[in-house]
């Protein structure tokens, strides 16, 4: 692609594709000469290994998905290709991975970290696509990516919704009852997290991991004075459901 002068725009997965996965292609595909799908359940970034094995792997299906919309190339490793060998090298974050998920998941973002280096280095992709459902993970690789001088410009892509306000996820399918969430205009982010939590706390057995209100930039804050995200990790029976909105001016 590159000796025919295409840029190549990468679009990073772990399978299970669904329409979710849809804007971030559609957003290479208008802004690349071509588009690569990476396909890999990281082992890596999974605390429990339960739910590695419970995670749905199709890549059959996954590559229809991926032939449906024209994706010029999928790269899906086996994971002794990716990790030939026990790592003596990693890519840390400490300061954004202090809290929010990498509290309730120590060594998560650093696998992410490596999985997303490594495709990175693999195949140099002159832009990478995420979507902004895990906001701390894109933070993360921004930070990743401009400590370390990667030449790849990462594209955020809006969250891409079900009609109840759900964040798509493969998980989804996995979920019985449905959750919602809610922002307050609060400018204490302590009032915000509780009218979260009582919203929460009205549904049907969902247990609570985190409810943080932080700047755009994932960063703690003691008093919102602009736009912040309202981020959660919930337990509605056995599948942990991430998502965060972005709240304040300009935002509904």
């Amino acid at each position: 692609m590159r000796s025919q002068g295409r840029t190549a725009g990468c679009v990073p997965t772990m399978g299970a594709l669904h329409a979710g996965h849809g804007a971030p292609i559609a957003r290479a595909r208008g802004e690349c000469g071509a588009v690569v799908m990476t396909i890999f359940v990281n082992p890596t970034q999974f605390d429990r290994r339960e739910d590695y094995e419970r995670y749905a792997k199709n890549l059959d299906a996954d590559l229809e998905f991926c032939s449906a919309r024209n994706v010029d190339a999928v790269f899906a490793p086996e994971a002794d290709e990716m990790y030939p060998k026990p790592g003596a090298a990693f890519v840390e974050a400490p300061e954004l991975a202090r809290y929010l998920c990498g509290v309730f998941g120590p060594g998560h973002f650093r696998g992410v970290a490596a999985v997303v280096a490594k495709p990175f280095n693999i195949l140099q992709p002159g832009a990478a696509y995420f979507g902004e459902k895990d906001a701390q993970q894109l933070a993360i690789i921004e930070q990743m990516v401009g400590d370390l001088n990667f030449p790849v410009r990462i594209v955020p892509v809006p969250t891409v919704r079900e009609h109840d306000g759900l964040a798509l996820s493969s998980r989804n399918r996995r979920l019985t009852p449905e959750e919602r969430r809610a922002a307050s205009g609060e400018r204490s982010p302590e009032k915000g997290k509780r009218a979260a939590l009582d919203v929460l706390e009205t549904g049907p057995a969902v247990r609570v991991e985190y409810v943080e209100v932080i700047s755009p930039r994932m960063r703690p804050v003691d008093r919102i004075e602009g736009p912040v995200r309202l981020a959660a990790a919930v337990w509605p029976g056995s599948t942990r459901r991430i998502d965060n909105v972005l709240c304040g001016p300009g935002q509904s």
